[in-house]
């Protein structure tokens, strides 16, 4: 299946292209959105099966099915009892805690709770669940498996037909290890590419975006009428349902202002063909459409996507995103269900939600029909699946083929993939093509750097925390170099900082973006290394040794890089390709005798900024003034020079929130970390979600969730010591504001020990013992019902206290004197104390 436009593609599969040939009231308070024709029908059988089941569940056992726990706090024993419809794993939890747990230990843990699940003695019910996994690029989250150019990449190539192959060979890797359910394709829209996740976007234009979800769905699915569901195939999800691209300033779960006609026209786009195609299941966003969020927005959820377009699958909310809606909280959300989710993601509290899910039905806030409708819609599409006749996932036909996983098929398609993603934005001198025999320097950080060429959702959800030893089955960008290099006779010489022993003949500089995912990955600014020009010098001192340099530049978005392009020679952008970074050497290096191997096949699927302020660059706008344009891309062809760039800069620097100073709001600040110590009050730091102290006991460091994925941590004490404690430290001592008296410490706590006599206490700017401020919780602690999160703020205004004279090095610090656990979120230094906060007075 080659490219196609979206006008083409919807009028193909039967859905009226809203961009080209819907002339509808743009004015009109709500429009009519279109109705998608697939051959995807109800079956009289299945519908039957539905109604029978309904008729003999019970309500506790409907209630069950449709909420989703996540394998971190879910056990085994959970779900014998209650019988969930579903589970997930999180980008940072693999079976048993084993983050390098290879196929046949995912398969094993997928039986233990199929197992449980049909184990009726306790829950009364038999109905098999199913494992939903975020196989973003490939079955992203489990070690060795293949991992395909994240979708920025993908959409680059232009090859609709090359979709539909990774989609396959994704299904089948999941397969292998008995999961039934992929929470991909992303089908977003970007407008705004500080949005830290563009880089899970095919493209900024719809065109793509249409074009590639429904290939990507038959993928994973199978054809409808043909190969729907059956043997590897999985269930399918399009995500996020709808406008998370649009969102203001690029922020993630932000607020989408919009009119009805460009969410429909444009962030809708792969919507329309995904349905076509018979997705499953569609998630819904986490943004809000002009203030609402969608979780709770029953006209986007209900009237246009199940009755207007015609989705018969079933709706799957985003993590803890239920929180976010009207009148709900991490434990309940009556208002999301009557919106039109079906099934709930409740990764941690998942037992209250039930519990008040089932007390909301019986006291009517959530009708029995609506219940109905969500059960209905969620077993529909697991019968189809086959999950009553397929049996546990070790004994399905699809599990007798552990050699799917990470194929040697997989892997080559992966290397074809890296290739056509590549753009070639500069050749000046037409550089490219190397030589295989040159001496080449391969420099920079990112050259022998497996994690940061794969990113964000690559064995931890994150990625910053892997090395080469997580990717057992990859191959590095220099490694693929070198291999083909050192075939053709050249020679290879690694240094990630540039310096060599031998001069070389030219040298591949491979920098970019470090990995992140979702809101870590948000950005203020578009310039690269706005602060600290590490690259940059690293490219200008080998120019100025005379030595050619060709860049090739990882990176989940474009970004402003005049300065590096003119330092470079011949410059690719290679986004993020994933394990097979061999994939780049095919196309740089020519054969030993000179002729081209793979030419550059890459066009731009988002279009380049020529300055650093434009946050909003999309082709087709009125003002429209790119540095490269969408759809540009160099061959080998062209005879393109690239004149000399302003280097000048135009954005404003971005104001400081005068209001709050955050330490770890959702995420770390930048030069936080975490820090433990045990008994010797040695203090080892983190930036990673777990952790332990040195010596391997006295106090352990783990992710929780208050409202957003892993925005908490919770700390567990083992021994009593009162040198033992938990902090956020400054990565370099800091000093102290001179403004901090007017300041309060803010924060969240949730106490998840019974032990309530604990001299706890909590310690705010410290240099070593000496501390601004120091307060035992132990009578606020008293107020307090374990499980749920409170508010406390300790001002810094306090008379009479000791503290430190200039740096400090703590910004908070924690420390119990028995045995005790506690999980804190919302760190930050607030002028202005919130509402509803417990207030640590000064004379406590």
């Amino acid at each position: 299946m080659s490219f196609v436009s979206y006008s083409t593609l919807t009028k193909t599969l039967g859905v009226c292209s809203a961009l080209l040939v819907c002339h509808i009231n743009a004015n009109a308070a709500n429009l009519s959105w279109p109705k998608v024709n697939t051959t995807l029908k109800p079956d009289p059988a299945i519908e039957q099966q539905l109604d029978a089941m309904l008729a003999g569940m019970t309500i506790e056992q409907k209630v069950a099915q449709l909420i989703q726990p996540e394998i971190g706090y879910l056990s085994v024993a959970q779900m014998r009892k209650y019988g969930f419809g579903s589970y997930l794993n999180g980008g940072n939890t693999a079976p048993y805690g084993q983050k390098q747990a290879d196929a046949k230990t995912w398969l094993k843990y997928a039986d233990e709770m199929y197992a449980a699940a049909i184990d009726s003695s306790e829950d009364g019910s038999s109905i098999p669940t199913i494992w939903g996994t975020d196989a973003m690029h490939g079955h992203s989250n489990v070690y060795g498996a293949t991992l395909f150019p994240h979708n920025i990449g993908l959409g680059a190539a232009r090859d609709a037909d090359l979709i539909h192959r990774i989609g396959q060979a994704t299904a089948k890797e999941v397969a292998a290890t008995g999961i039934e359910w992929m929470f991909a394709p992303t089908v977003a829209v970007v407008r705004d590419d500080r949005w830290g996740r563009t880089y899970e976007s095919f493209s900024e234009h719809p065109d793509i975006v249409a074009s590639y979800a429904a290939p990507m769905v038959t993928g994973v699915q199978g054809e409808v009428g043909d190969t729907f569901l059956t043997d590897y195939r999985r269930i399918a999800t399009a995500k996020h349902f709808v406008g998370d691209g649009g969102t203001q300033n690029g922020i993630d779960r932000g607020d989408t202002v919009t009119t009805e006609q460009e969410l429909r026209d444009i962030h809708a786009a792969g919507y329309y063909t995904a349905i076509a195609a018979g997705v499953q299941s569609v998630m819904a966003s986490f943004n809000s459409w002009n203030g609402k969020r969608v979780h709770g927005d029953r006209y986007l959820l209900t009237e246009v996507l199940k009755q207007q377009m015609g989705f018969d699958g079933f709706v799957i909310s985003d993590w803890n995103a239920h929180k976010f809606v009207d009148g709900c909280d991490l434990e309940q959300c009556a208002a999301a269900f009557n919106a039109g989710v079906d099934v709930m993601m409740v990764p941690e509290h998942f037992e209250a939600f039930y519990h008040n899910t089932l007390q909301q039905v019986k006291d009517g806030v959530i009708s029995a029909a609506r219940l109905d409708d969500a059960v209905r819609r969620f077993l529909r599409a697991k019968i189809r699946w086959g999950v009553f006749s397929r049996g546990k996932p070790s004994s399905r036909p699809e599990s007798a083929n552990p050699h799917w996983f990470n194929a040697p098929e997989h892997r080559e398609l992966a290397r074809e993939a890296v290739r056509k993603s590549l753009v070639l934005l500069k050749n000046n001198d037409n550089l490219l093509p190397l030589s295989p025999k040159s001496k080449v320097l391969i420099a920079g950080d990112g050259a022998d750097n497996i994690a940061k060429q794969a990113g964000g959702w690559s064995v931890s959800w994150q990625g910053t925390d892997n090395t080469n030893a997580d990717f057992p089955n990859a191959t590095s960008i220099y490694a693929g170099l070198r291999q083909q290099i050192e075939a053709a006779g050249g020679s290879a010489e690694l240094s990630a900082d540039g310096q060599y022993r031998n001069k070389p003949d030219v040298a591949i500089v491979v920098i970019g973006e470090e990995p992140y995912a979702e809101w870590f990955g948000d950005i203020q600014q578009l310039e690269y290394q706005q602060g600290n020009k590490r690259d940059l010098a690293l490219l200008k001192r080998l120019k100025q040794q005379n030595i050619p340099v060709v860049t090739v530049f990882l990176s989940g978005r474009p970004l402003w890089v005049n300065k590096e392009l003119n330092a470079s020679d011949a410059f690719v952008a290679a986004w993020l390709p994933g394990s097979e970074g061999q994939g780049i050497a095919d196309v740089l290096l020519a054969d030993k005798g000179g002729v081209i191997r793979h030419d550059f096949h890459g066009k731009l699927s988002f279009s380049w900024p020529k300055f650093d302020d434009q946050y909003l660059l999309n082709v087709g706008q009125a003002q429209y003034e790119p540095l490269f344009a969408y759809g540009y891309g160099l061959t080998y062809a062209d005879k393109t020079e690239l004149a000399p760039l302003s280097e000048a800069t135009r954005a404003q620097s971005v104001e400081d929130n005068a209001e709050q100073t955050p330490l770890f709001v959702r995420n770390l600040a930048e030069g936080m970390l975490w820090a433990l110590s045990d008994s010797s009050a040695a203090l080892k730091s983190f930036n990673t979600p777990s952790a332990v102290s040195a010596d391997g006991h006295s106090i352990t460091m783990q992710s929780v969730n208050l409202a957003y994925q892993e925005d908490g941590r919770k700390f567990v004490w083992q021994c009593a010591d009162n040198s033992v404690s938990a902090s956020l430290i400054y990565a370099g001592a800091q000093p102290v504001p001179q403004d901090i008296r007017s300041k309060s410490l803010q924060l969240s706590i949730r106490l998840d020990s019974s032990n309530m006599q604990n001299e706890l206490k909590i310690a705010a700017m410290c240099q070593q013992q000496s501390c601004l401020r120091t307060v035992s919780l132990e009578p606020v602690l008293q107020n307090m019902a374990a499980g749920k999160w409170y508010n406390i703020a300790l001002p810094l205004h306090c008379e009479g206290e000791a503290g430190p004279v200039n740096l400090v090095q703590e910004a908070v610090r924690f420390t119990a004197a028995q045995p005790f656990s506690l999980a804190v979120a919302d760190i930050a230094l607030v002028n202005t104390v919130a509402s509803s906060t417990i207030l640590l007075e000064c004379a406590q």
